[in-house]
């Protein structure tokens, strides 16, 4: 399967690959930083986050990118949509580099990844949804313009709201 490449004004982002597995071991190992995404994770389990997002591609068509500075060649994170097994819908989600926080990237991939979904997968809503206690998550959906459709309990047995997220305008 070929994995489309996308481009936003600061950032190139592309399939994952195991050239990224460094950056993915340094991200879960990261206690704070991994919390939302089931961290702290052992080298092992990160390598498992991997391959995850790599064959995410092949069974449902779509999933997750790597994203890099177009300046610097530098890996900050990864964005995408992803579907797993058992849970209510597909979902947008993103991850930063500690690092590279607060300068505006999670906005700027979350943006191309929307447009993706409603103009290449041409989806009738890109949607999203987080723990209730990740406040940062939560703060970037309301600056997407994300509404709540409905809240919904997830088979982890956690209650969540479930976002739509608007079609981003053109810049």
């Amino acid at each position: 399967m070929s994995i489309p490449e996308i481009e936003t004004e600061r950032l190139f982002l592309r399939a994952p690959a195991q050239d990224d597995f460094d950056v993915y071991r340094r991200f879960y190992a990261d206690e704070v930083g991994s919390a939302a995404y089931g961290g702290p994770l052992s080298a092992e389990q990160a390598w498992r986050k991997l391959a995850y997002d790599i064959g995410h591609w092949t069974l449902r068509g779509f999933g997750m990118w790597s994203a890099y500075q177009k300046d610097s060649g530098n890996m900050v994170g990864g964005a995408g949509l992803v579907y797993p097994q058992g849970w209510p819908c597909p979902e947008l989600t993103w991850w930063i580099m500690p690092d590279f926080r607060r300068q505006g990237l999670a906005i700027e991939l979350s943006k191309a990844v929307i447009r993706f979904g409603y103009d290449h997968l041409e989806w009738d809503a890109v949607r999203t949804y987080m723990n209730d206690d990740n406040i940062p998550a939560l703060r970037l959906v309301e600056k997407l313009g994300g509404v709540v459709e409905k809240r919904s309990c997830f088979p982890d047995g956690l209650d969540r709201n479930i976002y739509i997220l608007p079609q981003p305008r053109s810049t």
